[in-house]
């Protein structure tokens, strides 16, 4: 395999079309079922170098420089020159030329997807093209009756998102001018651009853009004014896809509203809508994401596996990510782990209890995840745990979502805590999620991709008590942690979150420890505080809800119960009021 990032190693071949010659490139066996890439606006092919390796693992890939960009020819004139019917043409010919005999799924990014809505649509491509992948560029057409639909029928929301639309799309009025970004392309802006797209978007230095970028934008300026005002003035009244559709959506898109999708459904009848907490340029900032998602789609499409069938809420977001939580054999951790697996996303299931994790992986595949596993690993170990991070990101790749969830309850004065139970409530409650954000933060961090960190802190890391120091502490350090790391992570688009969940019906209290009495007293005390805790019956279910809503959210700090939102506003406002119930001696 070629190293991710570059096209080194690909088949590289000339296609003749309407007086262009078209550079194209292919990686892996022709045999296999064809993939093709198509780029956007101002880049070449290369942007999707690191899609494209990682793809060729399992697929016919073929890449090509739109006519005027990279090493492909532009037209003589320019003006004319790039209609969408003459893209169309170019395209045909490519087909023809690399999958002669069958169709190909059409991927585009930008430009490249906007070309990629007229090829799918026009009546001259059907049976050319087997399924659509469309990210960052919207149909002209669609786009026309969505501006058309809003002017008719104004409302407040709708001339909102008219305007917001509008002032995102500033640059494709300077792009009409005449000369003017022929001069700044050729000239500082071409310059600059590599510099100011990397910092934007958070991009490591290599070798995008290309070399190539100051003539290529300059020739680009001409896919605007060839198609922009003509469509949009004009669109098609029977754009309507013929292919099945996976539209992904940049929720940080600088320059399109996700608004402009609301009525896709009419023109799309087989849709898969997916979402990244990401910016424009996602064939470099999330090519792993892209690649899981293309293939799933591809290999729907093609029958060689089943369509997605998680039926939960925030399939778009989490569908095909990897998932581990720890201490997934039951209560929060099982709850939770289902709730992603619901969401369509692969789940590793963690605990120290083999059978139980077991038992959730296996429950995970039924409720929708399209792979789970379990591995049985106390979270305490370093050496288990690095073990684990080990095998997990060989074998199942690296964590997109982490949910450190593993812990024990303590209760007892401090004085009858032994420096053993400390031990023992720090080395699961705090040492477990350490372990956890370091490893597996760590692989997120190195990967370059952005991700997400859960960690399960509790309400007691807020509201102080005489019968919990121990596991409150514990769970204090934990939610200082998670702010901590959210600071450090966040150049790195991986948001941290503590969840702060208050009482929860699940199995830790029939477990817990109580210092400083006899078996049989303790054995009383963990009867009685099952009762409390089943009594307030707050299901994890409920607290699951809460942690895939904190990820799309990238919140802080959820308090999720009502007395843990009670106690959360009186640390703040009231802190005197909680000490002085810090004293109360619990019902137990």
């Amino acid at each position: 395999m070629a190293d991710a990032g570059t096209l080194e190693g690909a088949r590289e071949r000339r296609v003749r079309a309407d007086g262009v010659e078209l550079s194209v490139a292919e990686l892996g066996a022709p045999e296999r079922p064809t993939v093709l890439l198509v780029h956007g606006y101002p880049d070449t092919k290369e942007v999707w170098s690191e899609v494209a390796v990682r793809l060729a693992e399992r697929f016919h890939v073929v890449l090509y420089d739109v006519r005027g960009h990279g090493d492909s020819t532009a037209p003589e004139p320019l003006r004319g020159g790039f209609t969408l019917e003459k893209l169309t043409d170019d395209f045909l010919t490519v087909v023809d030329a690399v999958s002669p005999d069958r169709p190909v799924h059409l991927v585009g990014h930008d430009w490249g997807s906007v070309q990629g809505w007229e090829f799918a649509t026009v009546e001259r491509t059907k049976g050319r093209i087997a399924s659509f992948t469309s990210m960052s560029g919207p149909s002209l057409d669609h786009m026309g009756h969505w501006i058309k639909r809003r002017v008719r029928r104004p409302t407040p929301r709708r001339i909102g998102q008219l305007l917001g639309q509008g002032a995102r799309s500033w640059y494709i009025y300077v792009l009409h001018t005449p000369v003017l970004p022929e001069l700044a392309w050729r000239g500082p802006l071409g310059k600059a651009w590599p510099g100011l797209v990397r910092r934007a978007e958070k991009l490591p230095r290599g070798s995008y853009p290309s070399a190539s970028l100051p003539t290529d934008a300059a020739h680009g300026a001409w896919l605007y004014r060839d198609n922009m005002r003509a469509r949009l003035a004009r669109p098609r009244d029977d754009a309507y896809a013929h292919v099945p559709v996976q539209l992904i959506t940049p929720l940080g898109d600088q320059f399109l509203s996700e608004r402009l999708h609301d009525d896709l459904e009419a023109w799309v009848p087989r849709l898969t809508r997916r979402t990244l907490p990401t910016k424009h340029w996602i064939p470099r900032t999330r090519p792993d994401q892209l690649t899981a998602w293309i293939t799933e789609f591809v290999t729907a499409a093609e029958g060689e596996g089943a369509a997605p069938t998680a039926t939960g809420k925030h399939m778009d977001r989490f569908g095909g990510q990897l998932v581990l939580v720890t201490g997934a054999a039951g209560g929060i951790g099982r709850a939770t782990a289902l709730a992603f697996a619901e969401a369509g996303a692969r789940v590793v299931a963690v605990d120290v209890d083999a059978e139980g994790a077991a038992r959730t992986a296996e429950s995970s595949r039924l409720l929708g995840a399209p792979e789970a596993w379990a591995e049985a690993v106390d979270v305490s170990d370093e050496q288990a745990m690095a073990k684990l991070a080990e095998k997990v990101a060989t074998e199942y790749g690296v964590v997109d979502v982490l949910v450190n969830n593993a812990g024990i309850g303590l209760s007892g004065t401090f004085l009858d805590t032994t420096v053993e139970d400390w031990r023992r409530v720090l080395d699961v409650n705090l040492w477990g999620v350490i372990h956890g954000c370091r490893l597996f933060g760590g692989q997120m961090a190195e990967r370059g991709q952005g991700g997400h960190i859960v960690n399960i802190a509790s309400a007691a890391a807020y509201l102080p008590s005489r019968s919990l120091p121990a596991y409150s502490t514990s769970k204090a350090a934990v939610l200082m942690l998670s702010e901590c790391l959210r600071a450090e992570l966040a150049g790195r688009d991986i948001g941290v979150s503590a969840i702060c969940p208050g009482l929860v019906n699940t199995g830790i209290t029939s477990t817990a420890r109580f210092a400083g009495v006899d078996a049989e007293e303790e054995k009383r005390r963990q009867r009685r505080a099952a009762k409390l805790y089943g009594l307030r019956n707050y299901p994890p279910e409920k607290v699951a809800e809460a942690v895939l809503r904190a990820v799309v959210r990238d919140q802080a700090v959820v308090p999720v119960t009502p007395e843990a939102r009670g106690g959360r506003f009186m640390s703040r406002f009231a802190p005197r009021a909680l000490r002085a119930l810090a004293r109360l001696e619990p019902p137990l």
